[in-house]
Formats: structure tokens, C-alpha cells, sequence
């Protein structure tokens, strides 16, 4: 075979620091549309992005030439950067350390879709920190 070929879809997670509440309703979609941006000039097409006051969910492909590490951190960095240089709220802007990180079978991609598009819904039954337990017991990881 001459050529590779990949196509890995990953589930991304991360929170605003300490979890606050900061991704209000108008601001989110103009963060989510920068995040979208810049996950697309990295060349991982972004299928959706969604979350709540506190955190963010991503769906995407990951470039072959990148790690996701250094999409993500990049991702966080740009994004805090835009919120705090346009002034979208009074408070200085910043996301906590870390995330999560899933891959995702093509087989579950509508599945992982529809669970993103339907957060809000969702995250009236569970906090966020219940739903990234949950994340972390399914896929067989540590949070400590």
C-alpha cells in the first residue's frame, strides 16, 4: 500500500477554571464558532460543538499530523486569548488545567453527535462532574 490512511474521531472535554459558569448564553456560540475556526485551520473538520456554563464538548477529526495534546492546549490557549482580548466578559477568562479525551468509533459517531447537540437537556439530570465520572468509569480511566 502506497498511501496512509486515518480517520480517527475524537470526543474532547474540558472545563472553564474552577468549573465556573463563565460560557454564558451570549457568548458561547461566538467562543464555540473561534473554537470551530481554529479546529479547522489545525485540518481537523469539526462535526460538532456544544456544552454548558462550565465546560465544552468537541467532536472532530484529529489531523494525522498532530497529537491531540497539541490540538487541545492550542485550542484552550486561542480561546481564552479571544475572550479576554475582545472583552466578551467582565471577568479575565481562562479554562482549567487539563481534559478528556475519547476516541470514537464511526459506528457511534451520530450516537456521540446527538449526545453533544442534546447537553443542556442531558446535564438537568447529572453535574458536570457526575457526567465526567461517568465518561471516565465507561472508557476504563482514572480520574486521580
Amino acid at each position: 500500500m502506497s498511501h496512509s490512511f486515518n480517520k480517527i474521531w475524537v470526543h474532547a472535554i474540558w472545563a472553564t477554571k474552577e468549573r465556573a459558569p463563565l460560557l454564558k448564553d451570549n457568548i458561547e456560540q461566538k467562543v464555540y464558532q473561534f473554537i470551530s475556526t481554529q479546529l479547522r485551520e489545525q485540518g481537523c473538520p469539526v462535526r460538532i460543538i456544544n456544552g454548558m456554563p462550565d465546560h465544552i464538548h468537541c467532536l472532530f477529526l484529529l489531523n494525522p499530523q498532530k497529537s491531540i495534546t497539541e490540538v487541545i492546549k492550542q485550542l484552550k490557549g486561542s480561546s481564552s486569548h479571544f475572550v479576554n482580548q475582545n472583552n466578551l466578559m467582565s471577568e479575565k477568562f481562562s479554562w482549567q488545567t487539563g481534559y478528556a479525551a475519547y476516541s470514537v468509533s464511526e459506528s457511534v459517531v451520530e450516537k456521540v453527535f446527538e449526545y453533544i447537540k442534546n447537553q443542556k437537556q442531558h446535564l438537568i439530570k447529572k453535574t458536570f462532574q457526575q457526567e465526567f465520572d461517568d465518561f471516565m468509569k465507561k472508557y476504563g480511566l482514572s480520574n486521580s
